[in-house]
């Protein structure tokens, strides 16, 4: 876990923000081919640095796939914790560029009826499922905001609904102003899912993908099992929004070298501009 903050110290005028945003589900580091970490690795950093993200939320890292990350991106700090605690399972990880964001707070739960029990799950998931948020300061434009990265269950509808739920329950206990990003690998298709529903239909929440003025790849699932690109259009991975922006653009990032796949998913990106929360 990297955290370097100093407080949040006196408070600039706020100025709009631009931020390329992106969610990546990473796939778990592995040695078995064909697609083992190691043949993978060099993709995913030419990848990250071909799209020139602010802020990536990642998912399904492992933590030394993700120190090969912080090695591999010098400009990027990261936040996280295993979903099984400490060093140990899967991360919700949070990079952001160092010289750029202050980390003001940030924390972590769990997504279950119990979610400050660290690797806890009560809704037939095996598989824990958690939360990692921070809230940030621009050192460029003053502004601040949230930032949430989560990766809801592939298997039970019921945790989807459940945790989606508990996200926009939490979120809602800020009592904030400030934007909140939430982004994830959410397991559930974007407009065809209750999980959905429960977060932009009835949780406040807007999708960026159809706030953009220009969406790029739209008719690419984002998740493609080292496939490659298919039609269907079907996004399982989001960038969702609370509060006043203008997004500029959306993209399924199908970046590959060689014939390798960073991920056997893709990364979604969003370009936009934030504004100040009104007093």
């Amino acid at each position: 876990m990297a955290f370097n903050a100093n407080g949040a110290g006196e408070k600039p005028v706020a100025s709009p923000a631009e931020l390329t945003v992106m969610t990546f589900n990473l796939r778990y580091a592995s040695a078995t081919p064909p697609n083992a970490w190691p043949q993978r690795r060099p993709v995913m950093k030419a990848c990250i640095e071909s799209v020139h993200p602010d802020l990536f939320g990642t998912q399904e890292g492992l933590y030394p796939q993700l120190k090969d990350l912080a090695a591999d991106l010098l400009t990027y700090a990261w936040i996280g914790t295993g979903r099984d605690g400490g060093s140990r399972g899967e991360f919700m990880a949070i990079f952001y560029r160092r010289d750029r964001f202050e980390p003001l707070e940030y924390d972590h739960f769990w997504l279950s009826d119990t979610p400050n029990v660290i690797g806890s799950s009560t809704w037939g998931n095996t598989n824990r499922r958690m939360v990692t948020w921070v809230r940030f300061r621009d050192r460029q434009s003053g502004m601040e905001f949230y930032f949430w990265d989560t990766h809801l269950d592939h298997a039970i509808q019921l945790a989807r609904e459940k945790g989606a739920t508990l996200i926009r329950e939490r979120v809602d206990a800020l009592k904030t102003k400030l934007p909140v990003l939430l982004v994830g690998d959410f397991n559930a298709v974007s407009g065809a899912n209750k999980a959905y529903d429960i977060l932009v239909n009835d949780g406040g929440f807007k999708d960026t993908w159809h706030l953009a003025r220009e969406r790029r790849n739209a008719e690419v699932n984002s998740f493609h099992n080292f496939n490659g690109p298919r039609p269907g259009g079907q996004r399982i991975d989001w960038i969702l929004l609370r509060g006043d922006a203008d997004v500029a653009s959306t993209e399924i990032v199908t970046f590959e070298q060689g014939g390798q796949y960073p991920s056997d998913h893709f990364p979604v990106v969003a370009r936009l501009t934030l504004h100040p929360a009104q007093p």
